[in-house]
């Protein structure tokens, strides 16, 4: 594993961490989760790096290894900013090895950035997990509860007094850049979600041409199978498909929202990667 500092279009500077193997098939990219640090993933990335792929992690802007010095009250950074940042990890991936093909094993809204994406033209597949529109009727019931106080008095109420949302106390999400909140509130509480609560947006999901394959997980305490279905057809002129995957069927009690990247599934869950990857 090598810490990287990889350079944004807008000049920030993101760091990442790469796990290169020599004669790697494909490279596999592992955009995270909203809130979720990219170490959360590195015991799943170099299982995938001993299976022969390259593989990458990074830090949206803001966020764990790449947030910056001081407060982050004074960063400027939206979703928009966090497209730029998954941007510069796919120039960065497909100058490493053009030769090879590049997948996204997106969690979450790992997931639902790529359709924004300018250079979404270089991904060969997109593998979701645990991923949906976040449009809060879509949530499952265990978040449907409580949503509606988060997004209309928590985020506004604590992104005014801080200056950017202080998850890591309110033990929710954890800090996240102003910007980057507030306007991931406003696409929660549309219907259509980000395509919706953005002009034009649809058209740029329209213009993905990679497979889509979604692993929804039947106990995922934040997305219901409606969810990952609005998700999976904002790209609408992919081929794409949903597979649902549940505890029993591999012996666990459990695996929820965030499970599937834990090391307790490295023997169960985690072969399936390579197995649908291969079947870009």
């Amino acid at each position: 594993m090598q810490a990287i500092d990889v350079g944004t279009e807008d000049g920030f500077t993101l760091r990442a961490h790469l796990w290169r193997s020599a004669g790697a098939s494909a490279t596999v990219l592992l955009p995270p989760a909203m809130g979720v640090k990219q170490d959360y993933y590195f015991a799943f990335a170099q299982w995938l790096h001993a299976q022969g792929y390259t593989v990458a992690t990074f830090d949206y802007r803001g966020m764990g290894a790449s947030r910056p010095a001081g407060s982050l009250a004074q960063l400027k950074a939206d979703l928009f900013d966090w497209t730029r940042d998954y941007e510069a990890m796919i120039d960065l991936l497909a100058a490493e090895a053009p030769e090879q093909p590049l997948y996204v094993v997106g969690h979450s809204l790992g997931a639902q950035l790529p359709g924004m994406l300018r250079n979404k033209g270089r991904i060969a597949g997109l593998l979701c997990v645990a991923a949906g529109s976040g449009y809060w009727r879509d949530n499952a019931p265990p978040t449907r509860r409580m949503v509606l106080y988060f997004w209309y008095v928590a985020v506004p109420l604590f992104t005014r007094l801080f200056g950017y949302f202080p998850g890591k106390r309110l033990k929710k999400v954890g800090d996240v850049p102003a910007g980057v909140m507030l306007q991931w509130r406003k696409w929660c509480l549309n219907p259509r979600y980000n395509v919706g609560a953005e002009p034009g947006l649809q058209a740029r999901y329209d213009a993905a041409r990679f497979p889509v394959v979604a692993l929804s997980i039947t106990d995922d305490e934040m997305m219901t199978l409606r969810g990952t279905q609005t998700l999976v057809d904002f790209y609408a002129n992919a081929e794409r498909r949903i597979e649902r995957i549940a505890p029993q069927d591999v012996g666990a009690r459990r695996i929820g929202h965030f499970g599937f990247f834990r090391e307790q599934f490295a023997a169960t869950l985690w072969p399936k990667i390579p197995q649908l990857l291969a079947a870009f």
